[in-house]
């Protein structure tokens, strides 16, 4: 018994005198990880804030119109540089001939029906709205959306399923023609306004009540337009602001309000030119 009593002991001594001669080391291992870790939330990249900017868009489309009226629908663009770093080109987009919707639609053939279609709802394209039954009969038909029903109940032996693919019997330059004609002049000045720039052109469409938001936006100098003039009541309206996010202006929403007339808070006012004529 004694001799399995001395043996327990020196095992307890044995074991004490590992812990104490360990100790140090240990300590030292935690210290170790505890600088890592500080080092490495240091070194860690901090995400900076951004800002955002409130666009509101609000027009009066004729001198007998009461008040101003958002507008809706239209695509606007913020381009990376002051005004004067974009004097060129803001000078191509005021050099660049304009057809206007009503021009290129009686170019194309297409019906007074469809022309005043369009107009009713600001479209650029058919699929702007979807097609109903008045549309394609009793006395506010329009002729090309009757005539292409007829072909899809022929096609597909359904009436219902001929109105809902009613757009694709439609010709491609009736279709969406002068949709895809705007969107090339906007991409040739997109990729101009980026080889001087260097970043990316941002856009956004407004809502129905003419307001849209950018985004995640740094510091700096920017120019906001609408590259291609909106045609607004009889006149076309083109906007190139300059836009200012200072670091006061990080982390929250800065509101910027323009029109095609100047009023209480409006900060741009857009340049105005007579819709061109329709020439054959």
């Amino acid at each position: 018994m004694n001799n399995v009593s001395q043996r327990i002991q020196n095992a307890t001594r044995s074991r004490r005198w590992l812990a104490f001669a360990f100790q140090p080391a240990l300590v030292l291992v935690f210290l170790v990880l505890a600088v890592w870790c500080v080092a490495q939330t240091s070194s860690t990249p901090q995400e900076s804030p951004r800002g955002v900017l409130r666009l509101r868009v609000k027009v009066k489309a004729s001198e007998a119109a009461k008040g101003l009226s958002g507008l809706s629908r239209k695509r606007f663009f913020l381009i990376k540089g002051s005004l004067e770093q974009n004097k060129t080109l803001i000078e191509a987009m005021d050099q660049q001939p304009l057809t206007t919707r009503d021009c290129y639609y009686t170019r194309a053939g297409a019906s007074p029906g469809l022309i005043n279609w369009l107009k009713e709802n600001d479209c650029e394209s058919v699929y702007c709205r979807e097609l109903v039954s008045e549309d394609v009969e009793g006395p506010h038909a329009v002729s090309e959306f009757a005539s292409a029903l007829t072909t899809g109940e022929k096609t597909f032996g359904n009436r219902q399923l001929a109105l809902k693919w009613l757009t694709v019997n439609l010709p491609e330059k009736i279709r969406d023609g002068f949709y895809r004609q705007r969107q090339n002049e906007i991409a040739t000045i997109i990729k101009q306004a980026e080889a001087v720039s260097g970043a990316k052109v941002n856009s956004v469409m407004t809502d129905r009540n003419g307001t849209a938001y950018f985004t995640d936006l740094e510091t700096g100098s920017y120019t906001l337009s609408n590259i291609v003039g909106a045609e607004i009541g009889s006149s076309v309206s083109l906007w190139n602001c300059e836009v200012q996010i200072k670091a006061d202006d990080l982390a929250t929403e800065k509101v910027y309000t323009i029109s095609n007339r100047k009023e209480k808070n409006v900060k741009c006012v857009a340049v105005e030119k007579p819709l061109p004529a329709c020439t054959p």
